[in-house]
């Protein structure tokens, strides 16, 4: 969802530079522009020009409340027989959204694979291998933790682990036609 609201913080706020991926602070009473909400993470724009992402757990801070898909995977249920989806995981990963481009990370084709396995330890184990649309791009360890940390939010998930590759490198033909649609590549 795009937006361009001002809002002003009603408190300070952790936030991530967009596309570096350090860490920054906003500020309260700092006068922002809600860009886009998605996967149940906010991104604005300061009056520098600068884009940074706020997480959902700090919605009040942008007088805003906790957008619903940043619980999905909590919500989720297991399966009949005691482990997670491979369907339920696919799910969670469409909640991941690069931060600059209105598209999930699945529609993108960023996702190359997703492996469930039952983890030696009791519950499962979730491996991911995907890429990015840049090899330089900042936000590659935002991205992984964000990732790791919904599906080791699923229920009954024991271990978590994305692989960041770049063979083959993401073009655009990897993207769905809906996510091509959205982007007018059409």
């Amino acid at each position: 969802m795009a937006y361009e609201e001002l809002l002003e913080l009603k408190r300070d706020a952790p936030a991530v530079s967009i596309p570096q991926g350090t860490p920054t602070q906003l500020y309260e009473k700092e006068k922002v522009y809600l860009m886009q909400t998605l996967g149940g993470s906010f991104t604005v724009q300061r009056d520098s020009g600068q884009l940074v992402r706020v997480e959902g757990k700090d919605a009040d801070a942008l007088g805003k409340d906790v957008p619903a898909e940043a619980n999905l995977a909590k919500n989720a249920k297991l399966s009949a027989t005691g482990h997670v989806e491979e369907s339920t995981v696919w799910d969670v990963l469409k909640t991941c959204y690069d931060p600059e481009i209105p598209v999930n990370i699945v529609e993108l084709g960023l996702v190359y694979a997703c492996r469930v396995a039952t983890h030696p330890e009791g519950g499962d184990s979730v491996d991911i291998v995907m890429t990015l649309t840049a090899p330089g791009c900042g936000m590659a360890d935002v991205l992984k933790v964000e990732i790791e940390k919904k599906i080791m939010d699923l229920p009954g998930v024991a271990n978590s682990n994305v692989d960041v590759v770049f063979e083959p490198p993401w073009d655009r033909s990897m993207m769905t036609d809906a996510a091509k649609l959205q982007l007018g590549m059409f």
